[in-house]
């Protein structure tokens, strides 16, 4: 049985998520370990936003801001700290009961082996002849990204990140590429990730 975990201050709400995600085969926890967390930005003391921010620092658990927040400004916010999903409140149950289904089908069984290079993507881990690298959330989906295709454009990477809850641009995917370069090498990768002038990157 899958565990999300409900980060809410209102108990009715609470209270109301618990009884929906028992009725359709979930287990609400109040802590982690998760499998996903169901997340509300105005929360006492410190926000939804800056909570997520630290998790992104140590998981790659999957987190759904589900808020009353509803500005084009909020959404982008909620996914340039690391948020897989924006959901306003008043939530329709059917809808949401899709998005975390949907997130909890693509966090699981990730992962990918290329010519002796695995990538745990949920674990945000890249393992070479024996040795790990930890990654963070955009460096593991750029390696991902690369994993899966033989070359992937710029564009490409950008908008797959963008997809995949995370704010980057060419400068913001240069630095990554960069840092993701660097830390394969540390295990023995070094010469895995290609530039292919004008266009991308491939392995």
């Amino acid at each position: 049985m899958k565990r999300i975990q409900i980060i809410e201050d209102d108990e009715a709400i609470r209270t109301e998520l618990k009884t929906l995600l028992r009725t359709n085969g979930y287990q609400p926890v109040d802590e982690p370990p998760c499998d996903l967390i169901l997340m509300d930005v105005n929360l006492p003391g410190e926000s939804g936003f800056s909570l997520c921010r630290k998790l992104r620092q140590t998981s790659a658990t999957p987190v759904i801001f589900l808020t009353a927040r509803d500005t084009p400004e909020d959404e982008l916010l909620a996914f340039s700290v690391g948020g897989d999903d924006f959901i306003r409140k008043p939530y329709n149950s059917a809808v949401l009961l899709a998005r975390i289904s949907r997130m909890l089908k693509t966090a699981a069984g990730d992962t990918l082996n290329v010519r002796g290079l695995t990538l745990d993507l949920p674990g945000m881990k890249a393992v070479f002849n024996g040795q790990a690298a930890e990654l963070t959330k955009n460096e593991a989906r750029i390696l991902w990204c690369l994993m899966q295709k033989d070359l992937c454009t710029r564009d490409e990477l950008i908008e797959d990140l963008w997809a995949g809850g995370m704010y980057i641009d060419g400068n913001t995917l240069y630095v990554n590429i960069g840092r993701l370069r660097e830390k394969l090498g540390q295990i023995g990768a070094a010469d895995f990730v290609r530039t292919v002038r004008g266009v991308g990157y491939r392995l």
